[in-house]
């Protein structure tokens, strides 16, 4: 006789791939339904951007078809992104669950367009993101948003005053864009700085946030400071090219936040080789190759991923849309697809591991 005990027994043995735990024990099989030969349940991943979703329902199915007299399985997939631990001596903020820095230890790496589509493949699969511009001195990601032109508004909070972000392709948004002239410069010392970056982080009206992604300014300077020993974070991304000059700076950008206690969750290794758009079976290694690779396995950081550089990547970035829409298919989207996955992916583990 089946019943609901014995289709969570025959699911017990079936592990989260990343956790390596129990679905049973992590209470990801719930509302398990039987009518006769159909058993039905819902699994409850820990992330909208799972990246082993196909497996896990597969590795499900096949368990569930071993009792007798089962037709058919069929599996109700959701997610309930877990919210990252909180630290006594950082203030975190209201519904927000977890916040990831992307870095770089220099500029024009394409850390921005690292940055922004991440954000837009991780809204794509349902979950609600949100994209802090802390390059308050080179502020580009609301041009990468199509979101150039955006005005936004300021509300008069019980705490003072609240901005409210712009949205674009399922990113709430805000940045020093909205808050200068197009070819105003930011002169500002690390006071204001700081200042700015802590309204960016509480005084926004940010709502419910699976993920808020935050572009660092390149470097280790106040911007990165501020951040690191404000919030608690769930992690950093260190963005880099595949040339030796980017790689060492990469590096010292990856010990900075280390030595904050903030785990790097990886590396992302952009503009790998070049993709001509005449001859797309072809590779160039413009900038080197192999050097995230080796910088990964020498320092003991995982490689997320190795973006190829094409004409179109940087078109999307120009016209306000970005790869990952415009191009879903393109190998450069493919890759961000899978790296936004695999960012998700640890920071779920990191928290419930802390947890």
């Amino acid at each position: 006789m089946v019943d609901t005990h014995s289709v969570l027994d025959v699911l017990r043995p079936v592990q989260d791939p990343e956790l390596q735990k129990s679905l049973v024990e992590l209470n990801m099989i719930r509302n398990v339904k039987i009518d006769g030969g159909t058993v039905s349940f819902t699994l409850v991943l820990t992330t909208p951007a799972c990246p082993l979703r196909e497996f896990i329902v597969e590795d499900c199915q096949k368990a569930v078809k071993q009792l007798p007299d089962v037709e058919e399985v069929v599996v109700d997939v959701t997610a309930e992104t877990p919210q990252q631990q909180s630290l006594p001596d950082r203030q975190g903020i209201d519904g927000v669950k977890n916040l990831v820095a992307i870095s770089s230890g220099k500029g024009g790496v394409g850390k921005s367009t690292v940055a922004v589509n991440v954000a837009v493949a991780l809204a794509q699969t349902g979950a609600k993101v949100g994209l802090i511009d802390a390059d308050i001195y080179g502020p580009n990601t609301a041009a990468m948003l199509g979101l150039a032109d955006a005005k936004v508004m300021v509300q008069q909070g019980p705490q003072g005053e609240v901005l409210e972000p712009a949205f674009n392709h399922g990113i709430k948004l805000v940045s020093m864009a909205f808050l200068i002239d197009p070819d105003q410069p930011v002169i500002w010392r690390g006071p204001m700085l700081n200042g700015i970056i802590r309204q960016f982080l509480y005084q926004v009206n940010w709502g419910e946030l699976d993920y808020l992604i935050v572009d660092m300014p390149p470097g280790t300077g106040d911007a990165q400071l501020t951040l690191a020993q404000a919030v608690p974070m769930a992690g950093a991304i260190i963005v880099t090219t595949p040339q030796n000059v980017a790689l060492l700076d990469s590096r010292r950008g990856l010990k900075m936040f280390q030595q904050l206690g903030v785990p790097v969750l990886g590396i992302v290794e952009n503009m790998s080789y070049f993709i001509p758009p005449d001859l797309p079976d072809r590779q160039y290694d413009l900038f080197g190759s192999g050097g995230g690779e080796k910088t990964s396995q020498e320092l003991g950081i995982p490689l997320l991923g190795c973006i190829p550089l094409e004409i179109t990547l940087r078109q999307g970035g120009d016209r306000g849309l970005p790869i990952v829409v415009a191009e879903p298919e393109s190998a450069s989207a493919q890759a961000l697809i899978a790296i936004a996955k695999a960012i998700a992916a640890k920071v779920s583990v990191a928290a419930l591991s802390s947890n």
